[in-house]
């Protein structure tokens, strides 16, 4: 009886990991390839060997056209790109030629243009997935932590540091590769040379917004069904944008999300402690140092170098960093909590001096951090490569080594973080902002 349980559980993650069903989904959210065609026999009617399970339209193609990109640009999945311009279909008005935005992160390939029939998909989609990359919570936190509620910012910035080492370095562990192309169109091709399993976008769309709901009902007033279904319709949308941009299978980021709530589980339980520990334990200093530079020797010595382990690595110099003010803020009395006598919080009227003074905040602080990532960037990479003897004048090749990535990153956004958590409030101060 578990030996068939076994193999059925198997056989369910098989099927989920065929890189048909995001091919599938692509095509039906009007996603199209320009994918070369190989020769086919007339009548034959069968699967393409490179795409199983895709039937492929029945043509005769010329030599030249196999394997050239460009004469292939009006074959669309196996389908003639007029196919769009039938009276039932998608018009050349509705149709656009796109290609990744952002080229890979290690190979610096743009990736191949793609058509995209329905362009209100393409940028749920896209917004979607950037609610799961770097670049927003580096705008979502500070904004959180300056503006809204201290406490739930940096304590989110400890779920999101250790959710995404967990993730990445299960990714370096298990070390298998994005789906393959064909079927699958590469609508993103960034992380495209990462590994895959799990979703991380999965992982950290989800986290975010269910400890969000964690921290703040009851802390803020507002209904459950309110909070719970932004939260889930916020990791439903991460979730799905990377089915959608090609990035992972339906199997990968199922996982993602499931592998992330058992993170969540853990820090249902541990969050307030550790949260408490580096404010108040005089040792708290120390400890956030060790924990968060072990935990990036680990990352870094799981595989070879990719931007996953930078990414890492830039997640956990994060958290430290902000770990470290807020022990200094609790210390020096500077930025104190609200007392849980005035709970729940409740949003003040929105004004028009409330919204230019956050607007204000939010400006100033992310041109300070700007100006602080930029500063330490120039001083560190070059005093990095002289103290080990490395070429200064390619910085690409230069951070693929582990001596000068790792100390690069924790480095340049502990201070970042450090800045975030306790200079920016102090400077709001002076500014008559805070």
């Amino acid at each position: 009886m578990a030996s068939v349980a076994v193999n059925r559980f198997v056989e369910i993650c098989n099927y989920l990991q065929d890189p048909i069903h995001v091919a599938r989904f692509q095509n039906f959210c009007g996603v199209k390839g320009t994918f070369p065609e190989k020769r086919t026999q007339p009548d034959s009617g069968q699967p393409d060997p490179d795409c199983p399970g895709l039937r492929q339209r029945v043509q005769q193609i010329s030599s030249e056209d196999v394997g050239n990109g460009d004469a292939a640009l009006s074959q669309v999945n196996g389908k003639q790109e007029e196919d769009t311009a039938r009276p039932d279909g998608p018009t050349a008005a509705e149709t656009a030629r796109a290609k990744p935005l952002r080229r890979n992160s290690l190979t610096g390939d743009v990736g191949q243009e793609f058509l995209i029939h329905n362009k209100f998909l393409f940028y749920l989609f896209t917004f979607g997935t950037e609610l799961g990359n770097e670049m927003f919570f580096i705008v979502f936190f500070p904004f959180l932590f300056w503006n809204i509620d201290a406490l739930v910012s940096r304590r989110l910035i400890v779920v999101w540091a250790w959710n995404l080492f967990v993730g990445q370095s299960t990714k370096d562990m298990i070390r298998w590769s994005r789906p393959a192309s064909p079927p699958v169109v590469k609508v993103e091709v960034f992380y495209n040379s990462e590994y895959s399993m799990p979703s991380t976008h999965a992982m950290t769309g989800t986290a975010i917004p269910f400890c969000l709901f964690m921290l703040t009902y009851g802390r803020w007033e507002y209904t459950f069904l309110f909070g719970f279904s932004l939260a889930l319709s916020w990791s439903l949308l991460v979730c799905v944008s990377r089915v959608y941009m090609g990035m992972h299978s339906v199997l990968e980021v199922i996982t993602g999300f499931l592998y992330s709530l058992l993170v969540l589980a853990f820090f249902q339980l541990t969050l307030e402690k550790i949260d408490n520990y580096y404010m108040t334990d005089h040792y708290a200093p120390l400890v956030i140092i060790l924990s968060h530079v072990s935990l990036g020797l680990v990352a870094f010595s799981l595989d070879s170098w990719s931007t996953s382990r930078g990414d890492t690595a830039q997640a956990l110099g994060t958290g430290a960093g902000a770990a470290l003010a807020s022990h200094v803020n609790y210390q020096l009395g500077l930025l104190q909590d609200p007392p849980l006598s005035s709970l729940p919080l409740t949003l003040p009227p929105i004004t028009t001096g409330l919204v230019l003074r956050s607007v204000l905040r939010f400006v100033i602080g992310v041109a300070v951090l700007l100006a602080t990532r930029m500063a330490m960037k120039a001083v560190t990479i070059p005093f990095l490569c002289r103290l080990f003897g490395l070429p200064s004048d390619d910085v690409r090749q230069a951070r693929q080594q582990m001596k000068i990535e790792l100390p690069y990153r924790y480095i340049v956004y502990s201070v970042v973080g450090f800045v975030c958590v306790c200079f920016v409030p102090v400077l709001f101060w002076i500014l008559n902002l805070a």
